[in-house]
């Protein structure tokens, strides 16, 4: 949804200014984002897209088709089908993005993680938050997964539109990667998000008290993600722990394969696109792990 809490965020227009078409703040082009690669040390760089899609009720296709150009190892998904045949629909969505299911649903009321083939999934979790009576229900979909040498936390979420309840959340999300981290003897994780909440509000900025925001630290791309039809606020983020190099993130308007048709088309948020370099975990931290299921 692209609704934000009255006074629960700064004002639509902070911060950097939009970017449309992929174009530098300078006038010039953007860089292209790094593809995925393994590097010769064993840290891995990865593309991950963060993608609230209104339960696939838009063009499909088009949809499918901005997924695929950007070629992401994981994509962290909002809003993802969670109620009659949810399954089938995924299965669907990941077929038509070339992609493989990972966790979530239904099973964590929409925060969904999609990944390649690249990735080896170690474990998964979902996870319901209480309830708030007049609210929609919330989860966390998460992952522990390898690329080579390189593992990490990944963590979709979605959070509430009431602002108490969503600085809340932010809070819970902390600690379950912290919790997770702990467990799985993980020393990086990455975040992918609707925060129905802005830069500068409680539950962004209690995030980014743990968390690093990749647009902040590396703009690429476009800033603002709501709505395709008029963008005017950054309510969708990738954040990353310290040591994960950012090294570009933003709305892949621009992109090469991506329309901005197809923006328009696919659902009611922009895409997150970043490029993350992870670093390969110590040898005695590397653990085997399961492909990722087709």
């Amino acid at each position: 949804m692209n609704a934000v809490e009255p006074g629960g965020a700064e004002p639509a227009g902070a911060g950097h200014g939009p970017r449309p078409g992929g174009a530098a703040a300078d006038g010039g082009a953007d860089p292209d984002l790094p593809a995925s690669r393994t590097e010769p040390d064993g840290s891995a760089v990865i593309r991950v897209l963060s993608y609230n899609i209104r339960s696939m009720r838009d063009d499909q296709e088009a949809l499918a088709r901005v997924i695929r150009a950007c070629a992401p190892d994981l994509v962290l998904v909002q809003e993802a089908p969670r109620f009659f045949r949810w399954r089938k629909a995924v299965a669907r969505l990941a077929r038509a993005t070339e992609l493989v299911y990972v966790t979530g649903g239904a099973t964590a009321t929409g925060p969904l993680i999609l990944s390649s083939l690249r990735a080896r999934v170690e474990r998964t979790e979902d996870i319901l938050l209480p309830l708030t009576p007049g609210l929609h229900r919330r989860g966390f979909a998460t992952a522990v997964l390898r690329f080579g040498d390189a593992r990490l936390v990944a963590a979709s979420c979605h959070l509430s539109l009431a602002a108490a309840e969503r600085e809340a959340q932010a809070g819970t999300l902390l600690e379950v990667l912290d919790r997770q981290a702990r467990e799985a003897g993980v020393a990086h994780a990455v975040v992918g998000g609707d925060l129905n909440d802005r830069p500068g509000g409680r539950a962004f900025r209690r995030l980014t008290g743990g968390l690093r925001d990749a647009w902040a630290e590396a703009p690429w791309g476009g800033e603002y993600t709501s709505t395709p039809a008029d963008p005017h606020q950054r309510i969708d983020a990738v954040l990353a722990t310290d040591g994960v190099e950012i090294l570009g993130c933003g709305v892949p308007d621009g992109l090469a394969g991506v329309r901005r048709a197809d923006l328009g088309a696919a659902t009611d948020h922009l895409p997150v696109l970043a490029a993350l370099r992870i670093p390969a975990a110590p040898a005695g931290a590397r653990r085997g792990g399961s492909p990722a299921r087709p």
